[in-house]
């Protein structure tokens, strides 16, 4: 099972509109996947869902990526680095059966000039620790907002060459 990650919990975020693209040219070449929005987190996460306790809601994701073999992370760059809610989120899944010994490709992208390339090497280092084995090619998506058209397609030829090049890789991988 391939779960995509749109690795915010803003509304209507350009984060979910690269893992819906992500989503749909995947499934172009053959591989189906799922969209995990961290807006569908439970609002009460951090009260309920972490140091051991587990609700009925949260048990449900906890599932989800349990059964996941391959992550695609999309992170988009806060303050420097990733959100918060993406790492209250790994804190929150089980350790070791949630990504220990998986895999994963991370795109980061920021309305900035260069495209959380920091909060990418942020959050591989935390793969590192999970054992979460990453892709090499890590993409860096910059200006997202000129790069995305009115459909949330990527639209400029050397983005799509990129991401065409991530995803075939991701396949393979």
């Amino acid at each position: 099972m391939v779960t995509i990650i749109s690795g915010t919990n803003r509304p209507e975020s350009n984060t979910l509109k690269v893992a819906k693209y992500y989503q749909k040219t995947l499934a172009l070449k053959g591989l189906e996947s799922t969209i995990f929005n961290l807006e569908d987190l439970p609002d009460n996460l951090i009260a309920s869902d972490l140091y051991g306790k587990r609700s009925p809601d949260f048990q449900i994701i906890q599932e989800m990526v349990t059964q996941t073999t391959k992550f695609l992370f999309i992170i988009p760059e806060y303050n420097g680095s990733f959100p918060g809610v993406l790492k209250v989120f790994i804190d929150a899944c089980n350790f070791p059966e949630s990504f220990y010994d998986k895999k994963a490709a991370l795109v980061g992208i920021s309305s900035g000039k260069y495209g959380n390339i920091r909060g990418v090497d942020h959050f591989g280092g935390v793969c590192s620790y999970l054992h979460l084995n990453v892709l090499p090619l890590r993409l860096h998506i910059a200006t997202i907002k000129a790069e995305l058209n009115e459909q949330g397609d990527f639209f400029k030829e050397d983005t799509l060459k990129f991401t065409d090049q991530q995803i075939n890789k991701f396949i393979a991988f």
